[in-house]
């Protein structure tokens, strides 16, 4: 595939005018509150379209078609999306004016609270390590695409969007990060949509022979009530039933916008709690209309690959990528790709800067702290008071961005010297943490005995059961947060009762 010079043009001016944005916002960042948290002032339909922006990658963008184009397809990931939008309703009552009291950088300060530092480290060493790993990769399937469609090496692909990204996101901060998503939410959504009317104005009976193939293929279906295992049907190792997505993808939003600071850093620079809440749950509805889109494309992809123009692929994943190239008019293909890319381009913008922000909140400042006076419990804003020690805070924020940026793509580079199945496993390993992270969390809100000996039982033994089922099982992913949470907490309470909590100096 190769594209033509004008598309070309079209999505370079793309990326580097999104450059250009974050030098514009970060031109008067001064302290850290603005730099990690937007000063705490931005308007809660901004904190939607980033929230969703975020955690909508290239992956997303290009392999939800790719499960409604397969043989079997069909649009019961919807029912993920459903508990999605009800994990976010608990998210949004229980768990944001947690983080909202008090005037915290870190999601993971609140453990510091309820259990000790060693928690509060641990917890968000986790995060560091699995947010980088899992991203790295995000950013070399990026980088596979971006090769696809620039006849460039892998290595210089994935350098490129690195660069970009790190540009823009150490320059601008979470300002510059939540704005460029909301553009970039709106790019991709725009990219969708003109792709499946184009789509549709392929097939000679229009929308009614997209629906009459969506009906005759049951590709329309979107619930499976099954539950009793049958034959070869096991409720445990099917990822698309009403139970594993509306009670799994519940669970999983839990943990990953309940405990992910890369989301939770969003609530924090809210204006309010209220707005935070608003935007964490419309930002479910927002998803679910987004999975709608793109599986609906994928469904159209289908027919057009089977109706029209006959084609085989040797992976679903490539369908949407081939059609952009191959069948858009000059210029929507580069707005479209520029699409494919904002999507990475968000998600990894906002991995560098909330890495940044655990880095500094959990590990620098305590640090300084130490070395300074000795004192674990010197108040946040006395430590960040005058002009030297914010702006020092702020030059140390901006260096490990790009020091968390450099890391992700040598793991994405890494990873083109890797199997397929290898890279896939590593992605799975990265997205154990929204389970035990939520486990902690419950074991510290729902517990008054628990105490911080046990939290760190609870913490290693569910990552060590949820790599003993992944790699031994074949349980179906949207379980594994379940399963982790349960770990987690029930190992936690338990280690809790039966080991002295001792002498916790940092407590």
């Amino acid at each position: 595939m190769a594209i033509s010079s004008f598309d070309l043009a079209v999505l370079v001016i793309y990326m580097l005018a999104m450059v250009g944005f974050g030098l514009w916002v970060g031109r008067d960042q001064k302290d850290l509150a603005g730099y990690l948290l937007g000063g705490r002032d931005m308007p809660w339909w901004s904190i939607l379209g980033s929230i969703v922006a975020t955690e909508t990658s290239t992956a997303t963008f290009l392999s939800v078609p790719g499960i409604a184009f397969a043989v079997d397809g069909d649009m019961r990931f919807l029912q993920l999306g459903m508990g999605l939008v009800i994990g976010r309703l608990i998210v949004a009552v229980v768990l944001v004016p947690l983080f909202r009291r008090g005037e915290i950088y870190s999601a993971y300060e609140i453990l510091a609270t309820r259990f000790g530092d060693s928690s509060k480290r641990f917890a968000s060493l986790l995060f560091l390590v699995t947010r980088n790993l899992g991203d790295g990769l995000r950013l070399f399937l990026a980088g596979i695409a971006l090769e696809k469609v620039l006849s460039v090496d892998l290595v210089s692909c994935i350098v490129i969007l690195g660069a970009f990204t790190i540009v823009y996101t150490f320059f601008g901060g979470i300002k510059a990060v939540i704005w460029s998503d909301c553009i970039q939410l709106v790019v991709y959504m725009v990219g969708g949509v003109l792709s499946l009317l184009i789509l549709v104005h392929y097939f000679p009976g229009g929308w009614q022979q997209l629906v009459e193939f969506g009906q005759e293929t049951g590709r329309f279906q979107v619930f499976d009530f099954r539950w009793r295992s049958t034959g070869t049907f096991s409720v445990l190792t099917e990822p698309f039933t009403f139970w594993s997505g509306v009670i799994g993808g519940a669970v999983l939003t839990l943990g990953t916008h309940g405990t992910d600071q890369m989301i939770v850093q969003r609530y924090l620079a809210a204006r309010s709690t209220l707005d935070a809440q608003r935007a964490v749950v419309a930002s479910g509805v927002v998803v679910l209309i987004q999975f709608a889109l793109f599986l609906l494309l994928g469904v159209a992809l289908a027919g057009f690959y089977s109706q029209i123009h006959p084609r085989a692929f040797d992976h679903n994943d490539e369908v949407f990528a081939a059609f952009i190239v191959d069948y858009l008019p000059v210029g929507l293909v580069g707005i479209t790709l520029a699409a494919v890319f904002a999507a990475a381009m968000s998600t990894l913008s906002s991995s560098l800067n909330s890495s940044a922000s655990a880095a500094v909140s959990d590990f620098y400042r305590p640090w300084l702290r130490s070395r300074s006076n000795g004192s674990a419990h010197k108040d946040a804003d006395d430590e960040m008071s005058g002009s030297d020690a914010s702006g020092n805070l702020l030059r140390v924020s901006r260096r490990l961005t790009v020091v968390f940026g450099v890391i992700q793509i040598a793991i994405g580079i890494g990873a083109s010297y890797l199997s397929s199945s290898v890279i896939s496993d590593a992605l799975a390993i990265a997205g154990f943490t929204a389970g035990i992270l939520l486990g902690v969390f419950l074991l510290g809100i729902l517990t008054a005995s628990a105490h911080q000996r046990g939290a760190l039982v609870g913490m290693v033994t569910g990552m060590a059961v949820l790599t003993a089922i992944k790699f031994a099982t074949s349980v179906a992913w949207p379980w594994l947060a379940i399963i982790g949470s349960l770990t987690t907490f029930g190992s936690g309470y338990i280690a809790s009762r039966l080991i002295p909590a001792g002498q916790q100096p940092d407590d």
